[in-house]
Parts: C-alpha cells; sequence; structure tokens
C-alpha cells in the first residue's frame, strides 16, 4: 500500500518575517537608538534638543514625504536640491524687490511646483528615464539659481521674513506644523484616493496599469510636481530661518531625501511604500547626526555608520523583491 504525502499548504512560521521586519524595521532602529540615546546622554531627552531635532529636520521630511510617491511610482527624483536652492533665492530675491515677504515665501512652493512640472514633461513627454532627466535637470536648476543670485547671498530684513522658520505656536516650530500637515495630506492621497491606488499600480506594473486604462505618463507627471512643490515649501521654510538666499542651499538634499525613503522600507523597485516610514527614515538620520554630535564621535563613524544603515535598508528591499 503507498501512502502519499498531503501537499503542504500552510505557510511555515518563518515565512512572513521578513515582510514585517521590512515593515517596521525603521521604527525599530528609530526607537532603538532613541533609547540608547536617552541612556547614553543627559542632553539629549530634553524637549529644547527633541523640538530641535524635528524642527531642523522638517524641509528635508517634506522633501522624502513626496519623494515616497515617485520611488512607488517606480521613478526617482535628483533634482529636488536644486529645485529647493532655485525656490529658495527666487524667495528671497522676491521679497527684497518687491518688499512683501509674504509674497517671497509663496513665490517658493510655486516656482517649485513649475520646475517640477518641467520635469515630469521631460520624463512623460521625451521618454527620458527619471534618474537621467532629473540629474540633467538637477545641472540646469543649480546654474539657475546662481544665475539669480550672481553667486551671492541675498538678505533679506525684517522679522516678517523670517516668521515662518523661526516662529512657531508655543513651543513647536511651525515647520513641524508644516510637516505633520502635509505627511498627513499625503498619506491620504496615497491611501485614501484614487490617484494614490494609481501611483501603487503604475510602480508595481507600468504595462498593466496602462492596459487597464490608467493614464500613466499623467500619474508620473502629477508626482514630481507634486515633488516640485514639496521642494518649494521646503525651501520657503528653509531661507525664512536664516533669513538669506543661498544658491547652494539645498546641496545634497536630494541624496538625503531618497536615502530616508529607501530606509524607511520604500521599493526601489515601486509598488510598494508609506509615508509614515519615510518620515521615521528622515528622523533616523537625524538621531544619528545629533548622537554623534552630542557624543563628539568622530565623523568619520558618523558617515560610516549611516552608509551601513542605508546599505542595510536596500539589501533588505532588494532580499524581498527576489522573494
Amino acid at each position: 500500500m503507498t501512502t502519499t504525502t498531503p501537499a503542504r499548504t500552510a505557510a511555515g512560521p518563518g515565512t512572513n518575517v521578513l515582510p514585517f521586519v521590512r515593515r517596521y524595521a525603521v521604527l525599530i532602529m528609530l526607537a532603538a537608538l532613541f533609547v540608547v540615546l536617552s541612556v547614553t546622554t543627559s542632553s539629549f531627552l530634553t524637549l529644547t534638543n527633541l523640538l530641535n531635532i524635528l524642527n531642523q529636520s522638517a524641509p528635508l521630511a517634506i522633501i522624502a514625504v513626496a519623494g515616497t510617491l515617485i520611488v512607488i511610482c517606480g521613478g526617482f527624483d535628483l533634482s529636488t536640491g536644486a529645485i529647493f536652492s532655485v525656490a529658495n533665492v527666487v524667495a528671497a530675491w522676491v521679497a527684497v524687490h518687491l518688499g512683501n515677504p509674504i509674497v517671497g515665501l509663496l513665490a517658493a512652493p510655486l516656482v517649485g511646483a513649475a520646475l517640477g512640472l518641467v520635469n515630469g514633461v521631460a520624463i512623460t513627454r521625451l521618454r527620458i528615464h527619471s534618474f537621467l532627466a532629473t540629474l540633467a535637470s538637477s545641472l540646469v536648476y543649480g546654474g539657475l539659481a546662481v544665475l539669480i543670485t550672481g553667486g551671492f547671498l541675498i538678505s533679506v530684513a525684517g522679522t516678517g521674513f523670517t516668521a515662518l522658520g523661526r516662529g512657531g505656536v508655543g513651543p513647536v516650530y511651525y515647520a513641524i506644523v508644516i510637516l505633520l500637515v502635509f505627511a498627513l495630506l499625503s498619506g491620504f492621497l496615497l491611501n485614501r484616493t484614487t490617484f494614490g491606488r494609481y501611483v501603487l499600480s503604475v510602480g508595481g506594473n507600468a504595462e498593466a496599469a496602462e492596459l487597464s486604462g490608467i493614464r500613466v505618463n499623467r500619474i508620473k507627471l502629477y508626482t514630481f510636481l507634486y515633488s516640485g512643490l514639496a521642494a518649494g515649501i521646503a525651501a520657503a521654510i528653509g531661507v525664512s530661518r536664516i533669513g538669506t538666499g543661498q544658491p547652494q542651499a539645498g546641496d545634497g538634499l536630494q541624496l538625503l531625501a531618497i536615502a530616508a525613503v529607501i530606509l524607511g522600507g520604500t521599493s526601489i523597485y515601486g509598488g510598494v511604500g508609506a509615508i509614515w516610514r519615510s518620515v521615521c527614515g528622515v528622523y533616523l538620520l537625524a538621531l544619528i547626526d545629533n548622537g554623534f554630535d552630542i557624543l563628539n564621535a568622530n565623523p568619520f563613524f558618523k558617515d560610516l555608520t549611516t552608509g551601513v544603515v542605508i546599505l542595510a535598508a536596500v539589501a533588505l528591499s532588494a532580499a524581498s523583491k527576489r522573494r
């Protein structure tokens, strides 16, 4: 008599470990680092220090939030730092030449959205890969920022211009409030709207999305416009904080934003990601930076630690893709 082994229908206990780790790894690391810094130094766990961390990283977090939609949609935006620089100097230039700080600050997100729209048109109409298109546009926008200022700083006098970056509601800075509102809005767009479902579909399989009737190019265009808008909002906060327009103000921001998005578990292959995890990624980087500063540790080890953490996040993303 021959016995047959029944087919295994139930998944093993370790089957769901990798997705769980990938989903919550950044939150676990953030909590662990928070506890370690709280125990090892008395100057970390203070209201002033924690609010400063939240405030200083708010512009980067705003850029990373919008960048999450782009990466989920299967693209990259390497121009956000340059857009930040252009919007930064335009805000200062308008405030000085028109004598109206409010108009100057409002000009920043408008300029950012316009430059993001240019990126979207180049990618969708010219069919250039987003990596190459935004790499090229970052060089153009960076040159534009220098051209506007002539290579010099634009200082804006008056407290009206600096109120956005330095003021707040009680002890909470306006930048933190803006980040919270922007992150909640972006999370709603991604998780509760048709646009968000289309973003996930395009990132998961663009060809299948197009065959199902989704206007893929339009969705991509909107994500880059949104990314430009976010860079403009961040620039308004940044230039208001220091009261000076700087043509190199956004140098390196684009790489930090992408690193934070990947740290948050958003797949570099598209189709998977969450806004809250990208925000956690930003503040994980901020805690690493703040911790090394408080402990007065060698800056080399800070960069080494940041690089190892990012590499581990990318490896985890690649491992889940292979599965």
